[in-house]
Formats: structure tokens, C-alpha cells, sequence
């Protein structure tokens, strides 16, 4: 985010690098840097003449570089933004070419998704010397809340962690996705509102009572009442509430368990914080782990670890004719309570 900050204030104070190249898995500031750079560095007139989109599959590293070295039209720039830049993986290595005679009323932009440059290459650090590489790592689960919040502060909005964790589980760490939902929020909801479970599931349809994160709560509570609801729910609701994702949260939730049953068992006085930080968890997520440890000894934590190994094996079919959604559920919750 803050790297993001200080390309996005260069670009604003005109210091402009020649090449661009945005890489990596998260797409999300791949698109913003590009947007920002295609939205304020020309103005309308000038981009008529002197701003234009390539798409990798359709062109060549040849075309790119002929492009880049001609001049701009009644401006002091051109901008060429290469989307799709991946689709060059091949012949990337052949823009090192490019920088033996840098055209430097150009600013050329490839948007390289998904995939990142080998750093031993020629190429790599070239463009390292010469242009700006920046690698757009995915986020974890645990690290949107505090991305959201950073968002939302910018517009003058907040966010209850509950609300945060409903949109991770429901959408999970695409940052496009969640933007474009956040975005929606931002048309309905004024201006220094505090974003609730409540908007969640009126403006985008999640549940705030039926879903894998009170499953988690109701579980690591002993709730026996409340996790037969959601799992009677969930097999009402299959497709937005596959077996395979709730099996899946469940297992990861007895293997952190376990985790801070170790930390305890060093050190009686851990501080919150940094448990949160060695489960790489939520803190608002903490008190679940808070619940467990009180209710699942070690022994019966690494006892319920088996039983969702046996579970996953049975929700595939094998060793076991296939369940419908629900009697795998409650078995599943019954073993676990047991």
C-alpha cells in the first residue's frame, strides 16, 4: 500500500519513470497504477494522439518497441500501456533491446498479471536500473481487515470486523472483487458510516447468521444448537455453502488451535497481539482460539484433526458411499462435540 502511495505521488509530481512494469498475483494495484497512469498524465486532448492500449497476445515485443521509440504529437509524452503482458512471457527477454536507446518522452506501462520475472534475468535487471518493477503480492485472509480498513479510511468509512471477515469468507482475498462490493456500499451508504454484518447481508446478500465464521464461533463455544442450524442451512444452500470449503475452515481452525495450545503451554502470559500475529489471524478472530483452548484440550484438538481427515476422505467418496451434504455435516459436528 504504501510502495502503491509513492509511485502514484511521483506520477503526481511528474516524475515520471520510462517503463513501468507491474507484476504479480494480485491484479487489484496492477489496475490502479495503470488507471492512474492512463487517467492523469496526458490530458483529453492529448491523448488522442499519444496514449494507446496493446493487448500482449496480439502484438510483439518488435511492435512494442517500435511503438515506444517514435515521438509524441503537440505533447511532452506518449503513454503505451501493454496489457495482458504476461501472454509475452517468451520473448519478454528481447525488451532488454529496448534499453540500449531509451526513448525519454515515453512512458510505456506493462501490466504483467498473475506471474512475476525470474530476478536472475538480463531483463529484470535492467529494468531494475532503468525503469520502476513493482511485484503485487496476494494478501493473506488475515491481512484484508486491515487493508479494508485502510480503504474505507481514505473515503471516510469504517468497517466492523465481523463485516470484514463476511466479505473474506464470501468472496475471499480477491481485492477486485471486495472493491467492486465496497464500491456499491459506498453508492447506498453516506459518507462516515460505519459499515455492519447488517449492510453486508442487505446490500450483498451474506448471511450474517448462517455462515463459516459463526459456524467457527458456534463450534469453538461448544454451541451445539447454533452449529446444527448453520449446517441445516448450509445443505439448504450447497453451492454457496460447499462441504469441502467448511471441512476445509474447520481443519485450519483445530491446526491454529493446536498452535496456541503450544504457545500457552511456553509461555502463560502471551499477549494477544502477538498470538494473532504467530496464527496469522484477525485479533477480532482470537477469541474463538480464546473459546477452544478452554474447550478442546491438545489431545482432543489433534483427536478432531483426524476425524476431518477421515471426513474430507468420506465428503470424496472414498472408503464410504457419498453423504448428502447435511448427514456429513452432523456427523462431522457430532464427532467433534463428542
Amino acid at each position: 500500500m504504501e510502495e502503491v502511495k509513492k509511485i502514484i505521488a511521483d506520477i503526481k509530481m511528474k516524475n515520471f519513470k520510462p517503463v513501468y512494469f507491474l507484476m504479480g498475483e494480485e491484479t487489484y494495484y496492477i489496475d490502479k497504477i495503470t488507471d492512474y497512469i492512463a487517467d492523469h498524465v496526458l490530458t483529453e486532448e492529448e491523448k488522442s494522439f499519444n496514449q494507446m492500449v496493446l493487448y500482449g497476445k496480439d502484438v510483439t515485443i518488435h511492435d512494442i518497441v517500435s511503438h515506444a521509440r517514435r515521438f509524441p504529437l503537440m505533447a511532452d509524452h506518449q503513454v503505451i500501456i501493454v496489457k495482458e503482458a504476461q501472454d509475452l512471457i517468451k520473448t519478454i527477454d528481447q525488451f532488454d533491446a529496448y534499453f540500449d536507446a531509451i526513448q525519454p518522452t515515453t512512458i510505456l506501462v506493462f501490466c504483467y498479471k498473475y506471474k512475476t520475472l525470474d530476478k536472475r534475468k538480463k531483463v529484470y535487471k535492467s529494468l531494475q536500473k532503468h525503469g520502476l518493477i513493482f511485484e503485487s503480492k496476494k494478501l493473506r485472509d488475515y491481512q484484508i481487515e486491515g487493508w479494508l480498513k485502510q480503504v474505507l479510511a481514505s473515503k471516510k468509512y469504517t468497517i466492523d470486523s465481523k463485516a470484514a471477515a463476511m466479505l473474506v469468507e464470501f468472496l475471499g482475498t480477491d481485492l477486485n472483487k471486495i472493491a467492486n462490493e465496497l464500491n456499491k456500499l459506498q453508492i447506498i451508504l453516506p459518507s462516515g458510516t460505519m459499515i455492519t454484518p447488517d449492510h453486508i447481508e442487505e446490500n450483498i446478500g451474506i448471511s450474517k447468521e448462517f455462515n463459516n465464521f459463526e459456524l467457527i464461533k458456534a463450534i469453538a463455544e461448544k454451541n451445539t444448537t447454533a452449529a446444527y442450524k448453520i449446517a441445516y442451512y448450509f445443505s439448504q444452500n450447497t453451492k454457496n455453502n460447499p462441504f469441502v470449503l467448511t471441512m476445509g475452515l474447520t481443519y485450519n481452525y483445530f491446526s491454529k488451535l493446536l498452535q496456541y495450545h503450544g504457545m500457552i503451554y511456553k509461555n502463560a502470559q502471551v499477549n494477544p497481539k502477538m498470538i494473532a500475529g504467530e496464527l496469522k489471524i484477525s485479533e477480532y478472530a482470537l477469541k474463538d482460539y480464546q473459546s477452544g483452548v478452554r474447550n478442546y484440550p491438545m489431545k482432543t484438538a489433534s483427536r478432531n484433526i483426524s476425524y476431518l481427515r477421515e471426513f474430507d476422505l468420506k465428503s470424496k467418496g472414498v472408503g464410504a458411499t457419498a453423504l448428502p451434504h447435511y448427514d456429513l455435516l452432523s456427523e462431522m459436528l457430532a464427532k467433534i462435540f463428542n
